[in-house]
């Protein structure tokens, strides 16, 4: 429903700038936007991070966590990155179960214990799993065109109407701006309302697939601590992918993020091992 409700917002953009050919030009922009996050987002990010893929041999640990909790998860084995960076955390990507990665940053292997890594593998194998890496990419690209569709549509209306001749040209252009304003805000919102639905929905399937929630409760706790310590130099485009925000060392950012508050996650993973 949010998805669509994103799309519909993006033709609707189209349509404000251009009439109907721009509606057509939008819902296209859509679909080859959405064509190529699918296709090679994986790569963009893995290679943004300077992520680099290990082996068993080079990390023995960390590729039989990951071996095993696949294994539990009814998965295939994805592909294992580790991220030379100190600030601790980590994401999956790929465009389906069959073509996934997922990567750690140093600093989460040196901050987590065994049992809490096991968490967090699980809660990106989660991702994995109920195939929200599609799901979030797509939402961040539609959002992204819907800001850069939203932005020509307020330069056009500021440069191309500014002589209008009548009225009813001037109330265009204002519901033109007021659309080019409010729609790029709403686009934002929707796109935080997918990703912490399937932050909760990843916790909640994490937990069951290492059969240990307060495990993936201690480690929420420390990356949430660690990643105000050290907050990464992370790309906000993609700080959704992340499993606590790499942003949240930066209070205005904070205050937008894709992510639901840590504190109540601790508390449904709590809750959750009652129900187990």
């Amino acid at each position: 429903m949010l998805l669509t409700a994103l799309t519909v917002m993006f033709v609707v953009i189209g349509m404000l700038l251009g009439g109907r050919q721009g509606m057509v030009m939008a819902f296209g922009f859509a679909v080859l936007m959405n064509f190529f996050s699918y296709w090679f987002s994986d790569k963009i990010v893995l290679a943004m991070y300077r992520a680099k893929e290990v082996t068993e041999v080079e990390a023995p640990q960390l590729v039989q966590q990951v071996r095993l909790l696949t294994q539990q998860a009814g998965l295939p084995m994805p592909r294992v990155y580790i991220i030379p960076s100190a600030s601790p955390n980590a994401f999956a990507t790929g465009r389906n179960p069959s073509h996934a990665a997922v990567a750690v940053t140093q600093g989460i292997l040196d901050l987590l214990s065994r049992d809490e890594l096991d968490g967090v593998l699980a809660h990106e194998l989660a991702h994995v799993k109920n195939r929200d890496i599609l799901t979030q990419s797509i939402a961040a690209t539609v959002a992204g065109a819907i800001s850069m569709l939203a932005m020509m549509a307020r330069w056009g209306a500021i440069f191309g109407g500014a002589g209008g001749r009548d009225r009813d040209s001037n109330g265009g252009l204002i519901g033109i701006l007021v659309a080019a304003i409010v729609a790029p805000i709403a686009a934002m919102f929707i796109q935080m309302a997918i990703s912490r639905s399937r932050e909760y929905a990843a916790d909640a399937t994490g937990a069951r697939i290492c059969g240990r929630p307060l495990s993936l409760a201690s480690a929420l706790r420390k990356l949430h601590a660690g990643t105000h310590r050290r907050p990464m130099d992370a790309n906000p485009a993609t700080a959704h992918m992340f499993i606590v925000s790499p942003l949240s060392g930066r209070s205005f950012a904070n205050l937008f993020s894709t992510h639901p508050p840590v504190e109540e996650r601790i508390a449904r993973l709590e809750k959750l091992l009652y129900s187990m």
